[in-house]
């Protein structure tokens, strides 16, 4: 018979073989189930590719990738800009569910405390591969929107390398490519030709033989520029070759599953930072080698139709090297064993892009994409520093300012959205016909509007709270992210959407409601109350005494918003005072808001050029700098630039 000190041991034996028994699943599995991953990644292009099916591209590298591997058709971003879809990349989360949305909610020019951390119950994906024994590491681009976890990876930077990882430990590498960037397009020749050196003469891209996307006029200057953003696609490839040739010498082309990536859509208008296919569609590749393969996938040369998110790729390769993938993530596996249902819809978020609010969210099927602009009193091209630097925007400004648009271009020029936008992507690829106020498609567009309310209710969607209010409830429940995870949450949500429904649209008959709202002791819903009674304009006379009351709310964000209302009913010389005081504020994203609505008012504001003189020294929001030297500019008829 056994001693009691062998079957103890025993018992020892079996508790330690349990809790190590996920650890030990993928370690025990070096040959067949440990795969290396690279993923190589690339900014601001669509599929435009060859293999994609567009005809212009001279992709030969990316091609045959395609051709080793498998290229999903329908991969899409959550995001239509890199910062806000970088987050969800990272955390298999929404951005909106953790309160990184905004582009940028902290960085270059924004206090570093402004910038959101991560609660302590979501991590970056790469620490769950570190802790597996995965050497992580990120050449070099973060840009993730929240402070980066110091164990998120083994090496961030220029030099970081799988090649320099611990002899035999398995490797997670991104490497990314930014000559794609939008900055590059509008680059000078020498810098264009030191970017694009190796293309040879046949790649170069003729300027006559595009089919340009109707958005855009059909000129001298954007068919130069579309084509100088295809020769750097082209360029991408032979870096995409350099890559994959480091991964062949070293003699782990079999050992590595590869994923090829755009961060978002084109870097150009009516693309990059909009929720279209064009801002939002991307190319996706992964090339599994065949001892990786579960049945059915990785086939080599084949095309998978399958919906994939952006917030898909993280519980991808968790799943593909035999992680469990975290309860708290929100996208899916696309890949590996025991695959959830697929994806019936992909969703998109639009929010602050750099200076400029906004607020839009879109769904999509196989069929249509339904977009909702809850901010739709404002234009599709609000003024964005950045975004107005680029020659095809410059253009389109041009042919504005002279009465040449074509009807196409000028849907995008409006100074209002509508409220409701649907299209038919099979018969309307470019998204220019909005099917939204057709009966015929009435039950679709029902359909829609009920899929993406669920949507914002199940991802707790932060994006109807203003971003001053989303600080202050950071500091009490300790992260965005927690803010609605609380109970009751989902009652507050409803309240707040039907509230910043009435604005869009408000009617006469909607005032009673919205006064009552002005009452709400929650603010954010006084917020949208406000922004509505505002847009009613001249049917709202009667009730500028209970706006007015507002402009002493304790809530900054409040004082504004009635300020922003007054502006919009007439009653300026009350209004002023508060925005001007609201310049100088403690709170950078309520210096924002001010400077916002004092740049809207135009020359009803001149007596504010003093403070927007005075904003222009603000060291820690550069945005707050931008707007106050696009409103001198505009008052001043000047066109100074100020970083």
């Amino acid at each position: 018979m056994p001693s009691r000190r062998h079957c103890l041991k025993q018992i020892a034996k079996g508790i330690m073989a349990v809790c190590l028994f996920p650890l030990m699943k993928l370690r025990g599995r070096s040959a067949r189930f440990q795969p290396n991953i690279l993923w190589l990644s690339c900014e601001d292009i669509g599929p435009h590719l060859k293999c994609c099916g567009y005809i212009n591209a001279v992709t030969p590298v990316l091609d045959k990738l395609a051709g080793e591997g498998v290229l999903f058709e329908n991969a899409f971003t959550v995001a239509g800009v890199c910062a806000p879809n970088r987050s969800s990349i990272i955390t298999g989360m929404y951005a909106s569910t953790l309160g990184t949305h905004h582009m940028r909610g902290g960085g270059e020019g924004v206090k570093r405390s402004m910038k959101p951390h991560l609660p302590e119950t979501v991590k970056c994906f790469s620490e769950y591969l570190r802790e597996a024994g995965y050497y992580c590491t990120n050449n070099y681009k973060e840009d993730y929107n929240f402070v980066t976890p110091d164990k998120a990876w083994d090496e961030s930077s220029r030099n970081a390398h799988w090649k320099n990882r611990p002899r035999g430990a398995p490797f997670f590498a991104v490497f990314n490519y930014t000559g794609t960037h939008e900055g590059s397009i509008r680059l000078d020749e020498e810098k264009r030709a030191e970017r694009t050196q190796r293309l040879k003469p046949h790649q170069r891209q003729n300027r006559e033989a595009f089919e340009l996307p109707p958005y855009y006029p059909d000129t001298k200057v954007t068919r130069e520029y579309w084509a100088r953003y295809h020769e750097l696609i082209t360029a991408l490839d032979y870096w995409i070759e350099d890559r994959l040739k480091e991964l062949d010498d070293a003699g782990l082309r079999d050992e590595t599953i590869v994923f090829f990536w755009s961060d978002h859509g084109v870097g150009m208008p009516r693309a990059k930072r909009w929720i279209y296919d064009s801002g939002t569609h991307i190319p996706l590749i992964v090339r599994i080698p065949e001892k990786f393969r579960q049945k059915r996938q990785g086939t080599p040369g084949s095309k998978d139709d399958q919906f994939v998110s952006s917030l898909d790729f993280a519980p991808a390769v968790l799943n593909l090297v035999g992680l469990l993938v975290p309860e708290y993530m929100q996208g899916r596996p696309f890949l590996g064993p025991n695959l959830p249902p697929e994806r019936q819809y992909v969703f998109s978020i639009r929010d602050r892009m750099d200076e400029r609010y906004d607020l839009v969210r879109s769904v999509r099927d196989k069929r249509y994409r339904y977009v909702i602009n809850y901010m739709s009193y404002k234009p599709y091209y609000q003024y964005i520093q950045s975004a107005e630097q680029g020659p095809v925007m410059k253009e389109i400004r041009r042919l504005e300012q002279e009465g040449e648009l074509p009807e196409t271009v000028a849907l995008f020029t409006s100074r209002r959205k509508p409220q409701e936008e649907l299209y038919d992507i099979h018969n309307d690829p470019y998204e220019i016909k909005n099917l939204a106020p057709d009966p015929e498609y009435k039950d679709i567009l029902e359909k829609m509007r009920n899929v993406h309310l669920q949507w914002i209710l199940e991802a707790k969607d932060l994006g109807l709270i203003p971003e001053p209010e989303i600080l202050r409830l950071e500091k009490q429940y300790g992260s965005r992210y927690a803010i609605l995870q609380k109970t009751g949450s989902e009652d507050f949500l409803k309240r707040l959407h039907e509230t910043a429904i009435l604005v869009g649209k408000p009617k006469a008959d909607d005032l009673q409601n919205l006064l009552l709202l002005l009452n709400d002791n929650n603010p954010s819903v006084r917020y949208w109350a406000l922004i509505g009674i505002g847009n009613l304009g001249n049917e709202v006379q009667g009730s500028i005494v209970e706006v007015r009351k507002l402009l002493d709310d304790s809530s900054s964000t409040i004082r504004v918003a009635a300020a922003e209302a007054l502006c919009k009913l007439g009653e300026v010389s009350e209004a002023l005072p508060v925005l001007e005081m609201e310049l100088q504020s403690d709170e950078e994203w309520i210096r924002l808001h001010a400077a916002i609505v004092i740049d809207e008012l135009g020359e009803k504001a001149r007596s504010t050029i003093p403070f927007l003189h005075e904003a222009l020294n603000d060291q820690d929001n550069k945005y707050v700098v931008r707007v106050a030297n696009h409103a001198i500019n505009n008052l001043l008829g000047t066109n100074n630039q100020v970083r």
